[in-house]
């Protein structure tokens, strides 16, 4: 069964989710005057941007390819400068497309090389990863990082269509599965608590299971929701960093050897016993969002040296205004919000979670 959600942004498009997707790919272009098509992706998910490339060209598109570095090391101002290049041998105009196949990393490059290439070119997003595909690939949000932190440079950028294929995740490992999961539970702590019930009766969830589909889509659509209101995060699409102020700050200081999901659910935990300091959420809702991503097998403690590190980091994240760091805070599962938080409290909070003593 396929399910379409539409997202409505600068353009309204849809996010195709169900299996054998690939074969496909070329009905859901929104052209068909589209000469040429880069395909950016990773050496990882080679055998599935061919099968998009494939697809492209029985359409009638001349298709090359692009292959990134993986991981994090795929999001840098020489990739992004690289990709650009290999966009102008293809001579690729206005009027073409960019492709992108594979994990976040993936779907961030290719949307910020679609939204900079002549001012901007249309990209489609196919996501190969749980995490692109209930994050990175929808939303229109695209970046690169740069010396002071993740995703600083970047563009909003909505794609033609993202097409889910739930048969990618066959090849993926099973941790990089877990880490998405991260991303999916954080969904239900902000929107929809039907999502924390599904997976608590399915504890711990694996890229196997049924239920996989039906996570993903719901996932899907409450990034569908908050980013049809507010599409350049001025207000309510702020709470889908829920857990990311402390993630992106681990995954700094970490030389991004955390993965992002990983890092969300210890960010998450960390927010919850900010909010309780606060008297935003009692002893129960942070029990219940530590035992939540416990039972996924997901990380739930970090420890630093020195705080004032994770703090100066913390401080350069797109969220801080007026050198304040503002975090989402969850009161109870479907309700959140965004709130100015003192470095006194921070400090309480990380010493609580025993992340650091200072």
């Amino acid at each position: 069964m396929t399910r379409t959600i539409s997202v409505h942004a600068e353009h309204s498009y849809p996010v195709v989710i169900g299996h054998n997707l690939l074969d496909n790919c070329a009905s859901y272009v929104d052209r068909s005057n589209y000469e040429r098509a880069l395909i950016i992706h990773p050496a990882t998910v080679v055998a599935y941007a061919q099968k998009v490339g494939r697809a492209l060209e029985a359409s009638g598109i001349e298709v090359g390819y692009f292959e990134h570095p993986d991981g994090e090391n795929g999001k840098t101002v020489d990739v992004l400068a690289a990709a650009w290049n290999s966009a102008g041998n293809r001579y690729l105009s206005r009027n073409d497309l960019i492709v992108g196949v594979g994990g976040g990393v993936t779907t961030d490059l290719a949307g910020f090389v679609a939204a900079t290439w002549l001012r901007g070119v249309s990209v489609l997003q196919v996501p190969t990863t749980l995490l692109a595909m209930v994050d990175a690939a929808v939303g229109g949000k695209t970046g690169i990082n740069t010396e002071h932190g993740k995703n600083l440079a970047g563009a909003f950028h909505s794609p033609i269509s993202v097409i889910i294929d739930i048969d990618t995740l066959d090849t993926l490992p099973d941790i990089e599965f877990n880490a998405g999961m991260g991303e999916v539970l954080k969904c239900g702590l902000i929107s929809d608590p039907s999502i924390l019930a599904l997976a608590q009766a399915h504890a711990p969830v694996t890229r196997r299971d049924a239920v996989v589909a039906d996570l993903v889509e719901k996932a899907v659509r409450v990034k569908a929701k908050v980013v049809s209101q507010d599409l350049k995060e001025s207000g309510l699409r702020e709470i889908l960093n829920y857990g990311h102020t402390l993630a992106h700050a681990i995954e700094k200081l970490e030389d991004y050897s955390i993965r992002h999901g990983h890092a969300v659910a210890i960010g998450c935990i960390y927010a919850a016993h900010v909010a309780r300091i606060l008297k935003r959420c009692d002893n129960e809702c942070v029990e219940l969002q530590t035992r939540v991503f416990a039972r996924q097998g997901l990380p739930i403690s970090w420890t630093v040296d020195n705080f004032d590190r994770v703090l100066d980091v913390m401080k350069s994240d797109k969220k801080v205004r007026s050198s304040a760091i503002r975090m989402v805070l969850v009161s109870r599962p479907g309700l959140a919000r965004v709130e100015k938080i003192s470095d006194d409290v921070l400090r309480q909070a990380s010493r609580t979670m025993e992340i650091s003593s200072s």
